[in-house]
């Protein structure tokens, strides 16, 4: 093949990290949930419950989840480049919508989570199974830098709604006649739409047979190392048990890093009072969100460092190596996060093996299951993640409620107690939730161990 009439295949990484940074909208949903939940009696526009605000983020989870599935079926059978542009035009008409319509709960629900988390799922496959059919010699690496996009947007689109030029939230309030939150849904909206159809230009496949120059596809392996030569379809990989081990391994990992970002909070606040290295709430809140930036930034880090280091020591043992170390800062989280330090350290830790799910998973599901159906079958593997966003935020919400209504028994029993007496009460309640996460990460480890590649007689 003449190299000279081959698109230049780091284009397509540019297109893939630009698609990426939009896609990172669903992460930015925490800059919106204060507005949501004001109370309409404190001056707020909706007075959302927190059980609301959160469940219009969950639907949007789950919504991307599902439908990733069915653009990944879409993808191959007319092309990456219209399923990225439609999941820009989905993406932008729900938050657009949601800017119009969303005064009320359903309709954000409906706009934002629903439509707005189906436009995600369209469109964030596509990046994933291009870049993995134009880089074979570099699959962790190179997709490690086209999702490390969607956790570095997320901090993106949080600063610029928060703080960033002094915040869209406050600078676009009464933009089109619209509340704050509504307006920056419009902004928001229009620029996802513009950046995903930018970038979805450059969304084609490598022609037939394509090779780097110099790379050499590896020899296919008869027992223990998976390396992408045997192509299965949807229906053979579901068939084989190392699809359900890394859909286990996946759920276990990806509830360990989602269970963090939903009590990180509370859990800081609570540990550094009872410790007495805050004085006060407001000054362990202020270390707590210090930690929070610091683990979305680790996040993306994370997807490009593991991807990398797959490459070199494989996907097999990267996973082990990334679910172990998962699991024992799990369970030593608790201990940990009562220090400034410790609480920081702990975060960027789960923050990084966290991204790394998203780098190590799409290019094990290439190793095992073939580089040809990549975009079908990864959807299948990524149900996982929607699985890990219901069962990791539904079990941190369980003992962060059991936390707060002793918190608040405690107030009501006992007067003149201190903040750091009730912190120190309640903080138990956090432990369990940080062991269930550490030992399924480590069970995750086992599984890596037990990991072979498929065997799969051609027909």
């Amino acid at each position: 093949m003449a190299e000279g009439k081959v698109m230049n295949r780091w284009i397509v990484v540019v297109g893939a990290i630009l698609i990426q940074l939009c896609l990172g909208a669903i992460y930015a949903w925490s800059v919106f949930t204060p507005g949501l939940t004001k109370a309409v009696l404190d001056g707020g526009n909706y007075g959302f419950t927190p059980n609301q605000a959160m469940a219009i983020f969950s639907v949007g989870l789950a919504s991307f989840a599902v439908v990733m599935v069915i653009a990944g079926r879409m993808q191959a059978k007319v092309g990456p480049r219209p399923i990225a542009a439609l999941g820009g035009i989905v993406l932008g008409a729900g938050y657009i919508a949601g800017g119009f319509l969303g005064k009320t709960f359903l309709m954000q629900l409906i706009c934002i989570g629903l439509v707005g988390g189906a436009g995600i799922g369209l469109a964030y496959v596509v990046p994933i199974a291009v870049c993995v059919k134009w880089f074979p010699d570099k699959k962790g690496m190179i997709t490690g830098m086209a999702v490390a996009g969607f956790g570095f947007g997320a901090t993106i689109w949080v600063k610029l709604g928060g703080s960033w030029f002094g915040g869209l939230l406050n600078i676009c309030d009464g933009l089109m006649g619209l509340p704050g939150v509504q307006a920056v849904f419009v902004v928001y909206g229009i620029t996802f739409l513009v950046g995903v159809l930018l970038g979805s230009v450059v969304m084609v496949n490598p022609p037939d047979g394509f090779k780097p120059a110099g790379w050499n596809p590896p020899a296919p392996s008869a027992t223990s190392v998976a390396t992408g030569a045997v192509d299965l379809t949807e229906g053979q990989m579901l068939a084989t048990p190392q699809y359900w081990m890394l859909l286990l391994m996946f759920i276990s990992s990806g509830m360990a890093g989602l269970m963090v970002i939903g009590c990180i909070s509370l859990f800081g606040i609570d540990a550094l009072q009872a410790s007495g290295a805050a004085a006060d709430k407001a000054a362990a809140g202020a270390m707590a969100g210090t930690a929070m930036a610091l683990y979305a930034i680790l996040n993306g880090l994370g997807r490009i460092v593991w991807g990398t280091v797959s490459d070199t020591i494989g996907r097999k043992l990267s996973l082990f190596l990334m679910c172990l170390a998962q699991g024992i800062i799990m369970i030593a989280f608790f201990y940990i996060g009562g220090n400034q330090i410790g609480l920081i350290v702990g975060a960027c830790i789960i923050g990084f093996n966290f991204g790394g799910n998203f780098a190590l998973f799409p290019a094990a599901t290439a190793d095992f299951f073939g580089n040809k159906n990549v975009g079908k079958n990864y959807g299948w593997i990524f149900l996982a993640y929607g699985v890990a966003g219901i069962v990791g935020p539904m079990i941190a919400g369980v003992f962060k409620g059991q936390a707060v209504a002793a918190a608040n028994a405690l107030k009501e029993q006992t007067a003149n107690i201190s903040a750091a007496e009730v912190a120190q009460q309640t903080l138990n309640y956090w432990q369990t939730p940080f062991v269930i996460a550490g030992v399924a990460c480590i069970v995750a480890a086992v599984l890596a161990l037990l990991l072979r590649a498929p065997k799969h007689e051609e027909a």
